[in-house]
């Protein structure tokens, strides 16, 4: 498998995911700050996973390093809170480490493998 086939799915299942805990957790309301960029995520990590080989590795690292700036915000919402957000914080980790992959990859390499 090669790195853009695994980003690939990690974004879908990443956006996938996202998506679900909005319905888990009742998000869908009026007063969550959380609700408009967690959409935006989900959408741009399913448009960037499903672009062509050529568009798809920029538009990953963008949508990763997004995502990963929203879970940020959502891990520091839990700290001021006194709480630990996991799911938060796995997309942080998960985020930051697939759009570092995918930068340095396409900067040492010049290209990825096709996916």
């Amino acid at each position: 498998m090669t790195l853009l086939t695994a980003a690939r799915i990690i974004a879908a299942g990443l956006s996938l995911t996202t998506f679900v805990f909005l319905f888990l957790h009742d998000s869908f309301r009026s007063g969550n700050l959380f609700l408009v960029p967690d959409l935006v995520l989900c959408a741009a990590l399913l448009i960037a996973a499903a672009l062509p080989r050529q568009f798809a590795v920029p538009a990953l690292i963008g949508a990763f390093g997004m995502a990963a700036g929203v879970f940020a915000t959502s891990v520091s919402s839990y700290a001021v809170d006194g709480e630990f957000g996991l799911p938060s914080t796995l997309g942080v980790a998960t985020s930051a480490a697939m759009a570092a992959l995918l930068g340095r990859t396409l900067s040492t390499a010049g290209k990825l493998s096709q996916g």
